[in-house]
């Protein structure tokens, strides 16, 4: 079943704020410590991000990373890739195949030994395609609820209340 690590956490975190921040270069200290989350997870999301070609880093005092594409453009998909790979599928098909004595998938059809491996798989589709969908700059957007105690004003009229 999809499951998104910590890091992959951080590393949507790092991109909404970076979103947030137009063409601002930030530092993964910088955004560390306005979450309160684990520098070195933030870091290590945010080279993945660099490598992946999403994001640009930027050496010096000042340096940190920027958005290498219009958050409109990046999606939530290519983020989640970039981050931990594509989703898998149960592992139903290779438990099935190891207790019948293969090794390998090859040929065989085992969907039909896994009851649970088809509608979960379709679920895990939806999810995917979802996030395929899904634009950084639409995840920085108000309409969504991530992160919005640092971000959103009706959120703060509430907490004031």
């Amino acid at each position: 079943m999809l499951k998104l690590t910590k890091r992959t956490e951080y590393g949507l975190t790092a991109l909404v704020h970076l979103a947030d921040h137009g063409g601002e270069t930030v530092s993964a200290r910088k955004i560390s410590q306005h979450y309160s989350l684990p520098n070195r997870l933030v870091a290590e999301a945010l080279k993945d991000l660099c490598r992946a070609g999403h994001l640009k880093s930027v050496r010096g005092a000042s340096g940190g990373y920027l958005l290498a594409q219009s958050p409109a453009d990046l999606t939530v998909g290519e983020a989640v890739a970039a981050l931990e790979g594509a989703p898998k599928s149960t592992d139903c098909e290779a438990k099935a195949l190891v207790s019948m004595g293969f090794g390998a998938l090859g040929d065989l059809n085992v969907e039909s030994k896994c009851m649970i491996r088809s509608p979960l798989h379709k679920i895990q589709e939806d999810i995917w395609r979802q996030f395929e969908r899904t634009t950084i700059q639409e995840l920085a957007s108000p309409e969504f609820t991530l992160l919005r105690d640092e971000r959103s004003p009706h959120t703060q009229l509430q907490n004031s209340a």
